[in-house]
């Protein structure tokens, strides 16, 4: 007989741990060690749950690279103790979260996924429950003495997507996120139904875990719009310190084809900032030269995020931009899939 998987929640803050006090109607935390009491339910999955709190519960919007960091030492101190880990942040920084996690983890062979809610946990008509109680059940499926899944995913609202292929779409719908390049892993409804054929295989050696920790955050996004002037531009690509651009063009890739843009993009290139070129369409690929306004910026140097998400582009640049590497090495690996977030062709 095959023992209980064990699984570990980590609460790093979020809708999702909140409770109403009725006295002054205003919300607070909730203590995870009590989840048994809010949630009877989670003694009818076939697993062992225990939780792990930050010591301050953060507002997903103060959510930040250090938080990063100290969700992946959770994970770290804790991977050979646990079979599978849920974790718990708010929703609007959790496709940033999730995809930076993605990256700092390699060799991952456990399930890693990330929940949250639109609605407190106490709520009436909250989705706490059946994201969390979901999340858990997949952190537990097993196929033989393996896990289903081996990689970093985010389950809300009956689907399960992988993390580096998310976007929130919505503040008000309870299916507030959606996977435009990539099927989704799985979908819960009377049954919970994995699509296998989507979900990453780890090799069948299992290799040691390599954690980084350590992520560049001189970098910023910078959305073209008709009109943008050569002073904002100029001023953005000059910002102190700056070693990383994410440049989010029109449709496959398209840029305003002005001397003056490219100039300065030219500029920024050869002062060693590597510039990402990622669709600002929710769906669709990159594809540098399709168009005549994108032939220019492959020619100086402007890197193809092909079908990668914002999020998952912002990640990767602050994963790469640690490794030192040259432009052209840089360049191979990010237009590659290193955690499933892009597509290989």
């Amino acid at each position: 007989m095959s023992k209980k998987p064990n699984i570990l929640l980590v609460y790093t803050g979020g809708t999702i741990g909140m409770i109403k006090d009725y006295r002054t109607n205003a919300l607070k935390a909730f203590d995870f060690s009590r989840i048994l009491e809010k949630i009877p339910e989670l003694e009818q999955l076939n697993c062992v749950i225990k939780s792990i709190s930050f010591d301050i519960p953060i507002d997903s919007s103060n959510m930040n690279t250090q938080y990063y960091r100290d969700i992946v030492e959770i994970i770290e101190n804790n991977y050979n103790d646990f079979d599978g880990f849920v974790i718990l942040t708010g929703s609007d920084t959790m496709s940033y979260a999730s995809s930076a996690i993605s990256f700092m983890i390699e060799n991952l062979h456990k399930p890693i996924v990330f929940t949250g809610s639109q609605l407190p946990i106490g709520d009436l008509r909250t989705d706490a429950k059946e994201n969390l109680i979901t999340s858990i059940e997949i952190a537990s499926a097993r196929k033989g003495e393996k896990p289903v899944i081996s990689e970093v995913c985010l389950y809300f609202e009956y689907k399960l997507y992988r993390a580096n292929r998310t976007t929130k779409i919505n503040a008000e719908q309870f299916e507030a996120f959606a996977s435009m390049n990539y099927p989704t892993l799985a979908e819960s409804g009377v049954h919970l139904n994995f699509s296998e054929h989507y979900i990453y295989k780890p090799s069948e050696v299992e290799k040691k875990i390599i954690i980084r920790k350590n992520l560049v955050t001189d970098i910023l996004i910078l959305k073209l719009f008709p009109g943008i002037t050569k002073n904002v531009v100029k001023s953005i690509l000059n910002t102190k310190d700056l070693k990383g651009v994410i440049l989010e063009t029109y449709g496959s890739g398209n840029a305003p084809d002005e001397i003056w843009f490219l100039n300065l993009l030219k500029q920024a290139i050869a002062k060693n900032i590597r510039i990402i070129n990622v669709t600002q369409c929710s769906g669709g690929n990159v594809i540098q030269g399709h168009y005549e306004t994108s032939v220019a910026l492959k020619q100086i140097g402007v890197i193809s995020g092909k079908d990668i998400t914002t999020e998952s582009a912002v990640a990767k640049l602050m994963y790469l931009l640690n490794e030192n590497l040259t432009l052209d090495s840089f360049t191979f690996y990010f237009e590659k899939p290193l955690r499933g977030e892009m597509s290989s062709k």
